[in-house]
């Protein structure tokens, strides 16, 4: 156990967060995460990532499952029109999927139960971790005797303070944290959505199959990119034949079109600013994109999106705060929450798994907070600048490869 036991709240109970609430809980902390989503655990988003290298190394360090967590991906390749290809690299890569991850986490951080993985023992020189769903912070301040002061409110409905060592805000792109601390700072549309969503590899035609399965393939044109690549499946089932073929469709809608905003308003008639979620796309609009992509895609890309049951949009935007430390270093935000990265990067997760190995690192006293803050902060402008330079040759300049 440390010298003093610290008690920490988390807020956001994704990725980021628990990644940040090990690392405190493995420390030998207590660690509370705040996550403001009502259910007792975050719904698959179906989403498939790249396990870069320090998402790599932030679970070979603290994932005590001991579970695989990718699909490899052993070769990048571009397609033209007519699904032929016209380049190659001969790249690996690991792919995963978002619920993977989530549920290993989950596993490790408060010992939830699933079908994904076994619970791992605790350690003697663990801390403990508790998982606060349906908790929304609503301020915080500097408080007496080195704390800080979070008022919240709980699942129930009722108002509370609480005062703490440590508090870290990993809640995302429109992170309420952040909006608090620096009220200037927008998430602003970048004139492009991403369309999502996955088919089972057994569903796919051979030709789809050889084109994506283990492999990271793309097809650009003028204002349209579109990439697959394979993640695990149900459960997060590595076997063949039971894996995802996973994809990303970047398309260009201009916030004030009135073809922008239908997009947007879901099967009940709510208008979403950020993500159209799984189930609530309207039929109509599904059917037409279906149509749009026999028209422009390559056919194994087109087969995809026609099988796919449950497609999400997801709006690009960019966001960067100018700092990531409050109130003398305890405050510290991290992952999308500093910085909002487009996804042609393939980072965010990367990002908030080198911000918690970081952590790590400014808590055991390998670095000082100022350290932590340039190395964190130069991470997040880097690729945040990268992002939106590759997004903006992809969707409004001229990829070289696209046809």
């Amino acid at each position: 156990m440390p010298a003093k036991q610290l008690q920490v709240i988390v807020v956001g109970g994704s990725l980021g967060g628990l990644f940040a609430g090990i690392v405190f809980k493995r420390l030998g902390h207590a660690v509370r995460i705040f996550e403001r989503n009502p259910t007792p655990l975050l719904h698959d988003q179906g989403a498939g990532i790249v396990a870069g290298g320090d998402a790599q190394a932030y679970f070979s360090k603290y994932d005590r499952t001991h579970h695989s967590i990718a699909v490899p991906s052993k070769l990048r390749h571009y397609l033209d029109k007519d699904g032929n290809q016209i380049h190659r690299e001969n790249t690996t890569q690991q792919m995963t999927s978002w619920d993977l991850l989530y549920h290993l986490l989950r596993a490790n951080f408060d010992g939830v139960k699933s079908d994904y993985c076994e619970v791992p023992p605790s350690a003697p020189s663990d801390g403990s971790g508790v998982y606060e769903y349906g908790h929304m912070v609503k301020d915080v301040r500097d408080g007496r005797d080195g704390k800080v002061e979070v008022d919240f409110e709980d699942r129930d409905g009722k108002m509370s303070s609480e005062s703490v060592d440590m508090l870290i805000g990993s809640d995302g792109a429109s992170s309420t944290l952040r909006k608090i601390l620096l009220p200037d700072v927008k998430r602003e549309y970048a004139g492009y959505v991403a369309w999502r969503g996955t088919v089972p590899e057994g569903e796919v035609s051979k030709s789809a199959r050889e084109a994506f399965v283990e492999k990271f393939a793309f097809y650009h044109s003028d204002g349209v990119q579109i990439l697959s690549y394979t993640i695990p499946g149900r459960n997060g089932s590595l076997k063949i034949g039971e894996r995802l073929v996973n994809y990303v469709w970047y398309c260009n809608y201009p916030q004030d079109s009135e073809e922008y905003k239908e997009l947007m308003t879901d099967s009940d008639g709510h208008r979403h600013h950020t993500t159209l979620p799984v189930g609530k796309m309207r039929p109509e609009i599904w059917d037409q994109q279906k149509a749009y992509a026999r028209k422009i895609l390559p056919p194994q890309f087109a087969e995809i999106v026609e099988r796919t049951k449950q497609p999400f949009i997801q709006a690009i935007t960019d966001v960067l705060s100018p700092r990531n430390s409050f109130f003398d270093g305890k405050v510290l935000l991290i992952g999308d929450a500093v910085a909002g990265f487009r996804p042609h990067t393939a980072a965010s997760t990367s990002q908030a798994a080198f911000d918690a190995l970081m952590l790590d690192d400014l808590m055991s006293g390998k670095i000082d907070n100022e350290r932590w803050q340039e190395k964190t902060m130069n991470y997040a402008r880097d690729m945040q600048r990268r992002g939106v330079e590759m997004g903006q040759r992809s969707q409004f300049g001229h990829h070289p490869l696209a046809r």
